[in-house]
Formats: C-alpha cells, sequence, structure tokens
C-alpha cells in the first residue's frame, strides 16, 4: 500500500513538473532572450528515459506541445456531452437565465444582427400603403407575442426564456436594415420565427415600415391602421380571427371577420389602394389562389398563414361573395374620362400608357409576348375563370406580381407556369408600361367559359 502511495506521488509529482515547465520555462525564455535556468530549489533532476522530450533549450518538444492541445481538443467536446448526456444541466424555463448568460445572448444577437445587416439597402418607407399592409400583418402574427400601443403583452409569452421583447419602446435602438433582417430571418433559440417565405423582400419591408411607425402611435391610431371598422376590433378582442364554424350561415360575416381588415368588405382594398381588389374577380381564380397560398405553393409571408387558417369549404363561399361584387372593377383615377381630376395627363403619361395599351391588345410578336388581353381582358366574351380579370387592378399590384414572376419569385397555382416565361421575357419599362395602362381600364366583366 505504501508502495503505491509513492508511485502515485511520483506521478503527479511528474505532471505537475511537466505542466510547471510547459508554463514558465517558454515564457522565460522568450522574456531573457534565452533558456532560463531552473530554481535551485526544483526536483532533483530524473532518469534520462522518463523525462519527457526537450529541445536544445530544454522546452518541452513541439510534438509535447501538439499531443497536449489535441487531448484538450478532444477532451472539452467529449466532457461537454458526457455533462449533457447526464442530465445534470436544467433546461426548465421556469429558471430563467444567469445575469451573464442573458447579457452574452444579447450581445451576441446584435453583434450578429448588426454585421449580416451591413450590405442591405433599406427602399423609401414612408409610403402610406406600405404602412398599413405591415399593420394587418403585424396585428395578425406579431402583436400575441410583441404587444401594441393598445395592449401590453399578454401574460403567456412572458414566462418564455427569453421572453419577446414589447417592442413600442426598443424600436428607435435598431436601424431600419436590421429589422428587415430579424423579421426575414427571426433569431434562433428565441422562438422568433423566420418569415413564412424567403422569396418576398417587399412584404418584409411592409411590416418594417410599420414597426418604425408603432412608436409613435396611441391607441387609437393603431387601430386605424389595423382595423378596417369598429367590428374588427371588436372581433380580435373576442378573439374571433379564425375561420368560421359550420354553423356560420352570413358569408358576409365571414368576409367581414377573415378579409375586410385588408381588403374591405365590398373587395376594393383599404385605404388609397394599399391591398389588391377582389371585387368581380372570378371565384375560380380566388378559390385557387387561396388554396395555393394555404398550400405554400404562392409565396406570401402575409397571406399563407391567413389561408392556411381557413376551412376548405369556406375557400368558394368567399370566392364567391368577392365574385359577386361588382364596385372594385370600376374606373381607377387616372382613367380617361377623370384623368384631369387626378393627375396630369402629360407627354410622358400619355406615352407610357399607349406604350401598354400595344403590348395588352397586340403583344409584342418579336420577343414571344402575347397579347395580354387574350386571357385576362378585358373583352366581351368569356375567358378561363382562372385566369385574373386585370382591368381596374391596383396598378403598384400589377406591376409587383409581374416582377415576382419575372425573378421566379411568385409561385401559384398549377396555372401560375404559363405566366413564369412571359414575363420572364419583359423588361422593366414594359411591365411599368402594361401596368398603368391595365389599372386605368374597366372590366367588361363576363361569365367565364
Amino acid at each position: 500500500m505504501k508502495r503505491n502511495l509513492t508511485s502515485m506521488r511520483r506521478i503527479l509529482a511528474r505532471r505537475l513538473f511537466d505542466l510547471w515547465r510547459i508554463i514558465s520555462i517558454p515564457c522565460a525564455a522568450a522574456t531573457a532572450g534565452g533558456p532560463v535556468p531552473p530554481p535551485d530549489d526544483r526536483p532533483a533532476p530524473e532518469p534520462e528515459a522518463s523525462r519527457p522530450p526537450t529541445d536544445a533549450h530544454g522546452s518541452i518538444s513541439k510534438k509535447r506541445l501538439w499531443y497536449w492541445g489535441a487531448a484538450i481538443l478532444i477532451a472539452l467536446p467529449v466532457g461537454g456531452f458526457l455533462v449533457a448526456a447526464s442530465g445534470i444541466m436544467p433546461i426548465k424555463a421556469s429558471s430563467g437565465h444567469w445575469p451573464i448568460t442573458a447579457w452574452f445572448l444579447n450581445f451576441s444577437m446584435g453583434r450578429s444582427v448588426s454585421t449580416h445587416a451591413a450590405g442591405i439597402e433599406a427602399p423609401p418607407l414612408d409610403d402610406p400603403g406600405l404602412i398599413l399592409r405591415g399593420a394587418g400583418h403585424y396585428h395578425i402574427s406579431c402583436r400575441p407575442c410583441h404587444g401594441s400601443p393598445e395592449r401590453r403583452q399578454p401574460r403567456v409569452p412572458l414566462a418564455m426564456i427569453p421572453h419577446p421583447t414589447y417592442l413600442p419602446p426598443v424600436i428607435p435602438e435598431w436601424s431600419p436594415e436590421e429589422l428587415f433582417y430579424i423579421v426575414k430571418h427571426g433569431v434562433k433559440f428565441t422562438g422568433m420565427p423566420a418569415w413564412p417565405t424567403q422569396q418576398r423582400d417587399d412584404e418584409v419591408w411592409a411590416v418594417t415600415a410599420f414597426l418604425l411607425t408603432m412608436p409613435e402611435l396611441d391607441e387609437e391610431e393603431y387601430w386605424q391602421l389595423v382595423s378596417a371598422e369598429p367590428v374588427g376590433r371588436a372581433a380580435a378582442e373576442a378573439g374571433t380571427n379564425g375561420s368560421s364554424s359550420r354553423t356560420e350561415d352570413d358569408v358576409r360575416q365571414l368576409a367581414r371577420r377573415l378579409c375586410a381588415d385588408c381588403h374591405g368588405i365590398d373587395g376594393t382594398g383599404r385605404g388609397d389602394g394599399a391591398f389588391p381588389s377582389l371585387a368581380g374577380q372570378h371565384a375560380d381564380y380566388l378559390t385557387s389562389a387561396m388554396q395555393a397560398y394555404a398550400r405554400g405553393t404562392r409565396h406570401s409571408g402575409i397571406m399563407e398563414p391567413v389561408a392556411a387558417a381557413i376551412r376548405e369549404d369556406d375557400f368558394r363561399r368567399l370566392a364567391e361573395f368577392y365574385g359577386s361584387t361588382s364596385t372594385g372593377r370600376a374606373l381607377r383615377p387616372g382613367t380617361p374620362e377623370n384623368a384631369s381630376q387626378s393627375e396630369p395627363a402629360d407627354a410622358d403619361l400619355a406615352a407610357s400608357l399607349e406604350r401598354g395599351r400595344q403590348i395588352a391588345e397586340h403583344g409584342i410578336p418579336d420577343e414571344k409576348i402575347p397579347a395580354c388581353i387574350d386571357c385576362h381582358g378585358p373583352t366581351a366574351h368569356p375567358r378561363n375563370g382562372h385566369h385574373p380579370l386585370l382591368a381596374g387592378q391596383q396598378e403598384w399590384y400589377l406591376r409587383q406580381q409581374l416582377e415576382l414572376f419575372h425573378e421566379a419569385r411568385r409561385g401559384g397555382s398549377e396555372y401560375a407556369h404559363v405566366m413564369q416565361p412571359i414575363a420572364g421575357r419583359m423588361k422593366p419599362e414594359q411591365i411599368r408600361d402594361v401596368a398603368a395602362w391595365f389599372a386605368r381600364q374597366t372590366s367588361a366583366r363576363t361569365q367565364p367559359e
């Protein structure tokens, strides 16, 4: 027993001696410009065979250092795995984070967002229509965790670790580009999801525009942005934003709950053309569009969550309701009949509209671009109900959809592949001209074939 203890002491002394030499001798040599003799009270030299290999200066060899480094690199992950496998690490949210842990996570997030947002350029974000579109999505998808000017955070999200931030006071701490990055990509290990589709930066900028506005809003101003009418607020407070039950007989009330806060109960869209018009559209097209949103084959972080929550049989009911209205297919500002009252009929605009008319009515055969009206009207004879009517639609929306097709980022129903190559051949100015022309037309509405 005594012999074993003696052997263990020698081994421990040897390991401590090795560690001391690793630390002290190279440092002393680097400071003094040469090897430093050991102190007089060092242990007696061991036999040559038992000493670790050294170089000419008496320091531990590089090979030995590599062994130590490799051992440490292996021991750290193995030790971490063993600690995790033991189950002794608590993962309960009720315990919270240590202050140093919370600081480190917040610091790391801030630095990461700042670095990755450095190359992003923000577009103009003061457009009222852009803000209005972002407000609607924030109210549905973000407010339940992050609160709003009219309601601080609910109790359940506050029990999350880390708990979601109440946004109005902290928005000014972030730049528009940083907010865009967070909204688009989410934040790992926080419950903050990424945008449902990575194809629609325009929607992410809409939410960013609203976030920049929110700190200045009071309760009433907030509700004016997110709700079409008082019933929208009542429905939201009652938690009835989902689809109807089978006992719901009034499709108008269904549309009021699910669609009106953005598209209006008459389908013309809220605000000054901030949302696409649904009124008078083909019911077949509206049905297939909602189904594509619900499946995720038509890309939209705003519409996908809404459509996914609607019952399958309600798709058709809503489509027929909005398709039966006609107020949305009326003249838009800028049509020949009222152009003098709404926008100047200057030479550039007139030339743009004429170019758009030529593309819409005759196409560009040399560039393999067919006439738009052959599928989309307006004409007096029937068209396929799965092809949307374009006349009288919002100009920004028509331009946006063509650009998404051009960049292969739109997706859609089983008919979307028809538009993909056509829009892909169109130049930006052609997209602009044809969108301007269709927005100023009325729809010769007929029943589809």
